[in-house]
């Protein structure tokens, strides 16, 4: 039975995770962590696990007995510090002035460098013992279990560099790569925008002020452009010197480990071949033509001959109806049970049991994210919900993620999680699945809405991709000669904005400051964290094209896929659907169910 929510959306609740930040539960589990590494240090000191100039000696059962050990330990902590991580991020990430939770926040970061050297010292290992890991992983079920860890960690690890300097890197990364990534997101956090409403000013979260961009008052999108470049413009000296510190990072790293390029260092990442990158990008930019189609459809049909940026977001159609959190709970959870039960029943869990963060607030992140929490075998999912469609398809998307996570239970934390390729997997699946069942069952005039968000979301994870792609790929290029200016940043990103959208959106209002406010150019180890999401999104298409192909009988199977995200690279578990993924052929078929969206809206 549908439980009756509130109309206003919630705050998460974490009580069955730690009791508060200052709960004697909470500080245990630190005083755990620390506790954990140290037996963990002692252990690898006492069974030499740290790189070896050659297999080290020892007979196959001793050594599988020890690298099991290690690996079981690995587990136990990994849960632990992975469950703070998020308790302390749900504080961070929705409160930024919360001064306890960034002290611990940054203790955990301090944690987790101990933890990072330890893990250096666990791959160089198994490196090490690379020759004779097929003699070795037999000897064990755990190891059994764990061979695509254990192989991908040996082939991986000559990549490393030694045990001295990755463990100086750890620590510097702290107060480099992580500190200035912790910078963006604070200042574009706590920034606020003075705004003019109904004849009084007052100050509001840019967070907010970005939402007035899916507003239908086409006033209110144009004046929230306005006030929020402003707001950009006011801070981007300090944000220039986080992403030139994190990106120098970057570069730093990928050189002195031996990488190719810090491109190659996320494509191992995100566990997909280059001919896959290439397969994707490629047949994309063959169908930008489709994209720029749409955005000139839409400007028609707004009244104007060319679209400005202001209104890339801008509701079309008669879908303007405003969702209370009540009504977006129960649509969501209708529509996901028509798939199966588990994942409507899914999806009310994580309404009624409050998993969800959902009103943009002050000190609040903007957008949207799920995380894992792993000690109690659930998600917390942050939205910053305004009643639209758009933000209902986003919890949807959300919420796929949480579901991807729902089937990993019970899994060790070495086997969980995804590379972000597939990790958008279950949420385009389930963002399509809400729309394409609404869209089902509604009129024509509603029809138009919804085909507006699918376009708008679909340009966005293509055509918007593509230039984050070439602006990301740009800026670390120069950056490798030398730090750019805020200038020079904001040339590189309208430069890579005219290469995809083209006069599809007028040149004089292209988003200058896009590189600053999206926080996924600011993870020092997590770069081009841009094509996973096309991946994900045309992925996503193709496996829904099967499922209504295949109707039941491929619930199952893509069920297990969730489950195994983490136990191969992504070529591989396509084939378990007929899929080549390093051929242009199949990513034709995902964008062709783009293209006759498009052509129903051209013609609605």
């Amino acid at each position: 039975m549908i439980q009756q929510l509130a109309d206003s959306p919630t705050c998460w609740d974490l009580s069955n995770v730690y009791s508060s930040l200052e709960g004697s539960d909470f500080q245990a589990a630190m005083a755990d962590v620390s506790r954990q590494l140290d037996d963990l240090e002692k252990f690898y000191d006492a069974h030499q696990v740290r790189r070896q100039p050659a297999p080290p000696p020892g007979d196959d059962a001793a050594i599988a007995r020890t690298l099991e050990e290690a690996i079981e330990r690995v587990n136990r902590l990994g849960k632990l510090i992975e469950t703070l991580d998020s308790f302390v991020y749900a504080f961070v990430s929705t409160n930024s002035y919360d001064a306890v939770a960034s002290r611990e926040y940054s203790k955990l970061d301090l944690l987790s460098t101990r933890r990072a050297k330890l893990r250096v010292r666990l791959a160089g290992w198994i490196g090490s013992l690379g020759p004779r890991l097929a003699a070795i992983v037999p000897q064990r079920p755990a190891l059994q279990q764990h061979t695509f860890f254990l192989t991908d960690t040996a082939e991986q690890s000559k990549y490393l560099m030694s045990d001295e300097l990755e463990a100086l890197a750890a620590e510097l990364c702290v107060d480099g790569g992580l500190a200035f990534g912790k910078q963006q997101g604070n200042v574009t956090s706590q920034l606020k925008v003075p705004f003019e409403r109904d004849g009084k000013v007052e100050e509001l979260p840019v967070t907010v002020v970005r939402n007035f961009s899916f507003s239908p008052d086409a006033g209110l999108r144009r004046r929230g452009y306005d006030a929020e470049l402003k707001a950009w413009h006011s801070v981007r000296t300090p944000i220039a010197a986080s992403i030139n510190a994190v990106k120098g990072t970057a570069v730093t790293l990928a050189r002195r480990r031996g990488r190719p390029s810090v491109l190659d260092a996320a494509l191992v990442n995100n566990r997909i071949r280059r001919p896959t990158l290439d397969a994707l990008l490629s047949t994309i930019r063959e169908f930008f033509p489709v994209f720029r189609r749409y955005l000139r459809s839409k400007a028609r049909k707004l009244g104007q001959e060319q679209l400005p940026w202001w209104d890339l977001f801008a509701p079309v159609g008669a879908i303007h109806r405003s969702f209370s959190w009540r009504e977006a709970r129960n649509f969501v959870v209708e529509k996901f049970g028509t798939f199966s039960p588990e994942l409507g029943a899914f999806a009310a869990a994580a309404f009624d049991r409050n998993w969800i963060d959902g009103a943009p607030r002050d000190g609040k992140r903007g957008g949207a994210f799920c995380m894992p929490v792993v000690g109690v075998d659930e998600s917390r999912i942050l939205a910053n919900f305004d009643g639209s469609f758009e933000q209902v398809s986003t919890l949807a998307h959300e919420l796929g993620h949480g579901y991807h996570n729902h089937c990993q239970r019970g899994l060790p934390v070495l086997l969980r999680g995804s590379p972000s390729t597939l990790a958008e997997t279950a949420s385009i699946f389930c963002e399509t699945l809400v729309a394409e069942a609404a869209l089902a069952e509604s009129p024509p005039a509603e029809q138009l809405g919804i085909l507006e968000v699918q376009l708008c979301g679909a340009t966005q994870v293509c055509l918007d991709i593509s230039s984050r792609f070439l602006f990301e790929s740009a800026f670390i290029a120069r950056r490798a000669e030398c730090e750019l200016s805020p200038d020079e940043i904001c040339e590189l990103i309208q430069k890579a904005q005219a290469e995809t959208y083209s006069d599809a959106v007028r040149p004089d209002t292209y988003h200058r400051y896009m590189w600053l406010w999206k926080p996924h150019y600011y993870s020092h180890d997590e770069n081009f964290y841009n094509f996973p999401y096309a991946f994900g999104h045309l992925f996503g298409l193709g496996l829904f094209a099967q499922y209504r192909r295949e109707g039941k009988p491929f619930i199952p199977r893509y069920e297990t896929l969730l489950r195994d995200t983490n136990t191969d690279y992504a070529e591989p578990l396509a084939t378990r659907f007929g899929i080549d993924i390093t051929k242009p052929d199949f990513w034709r078929q995902s964008l062709r169910v783009i293209e006759s969206q498009v052509e129903r809206y051209e013609k609605l």
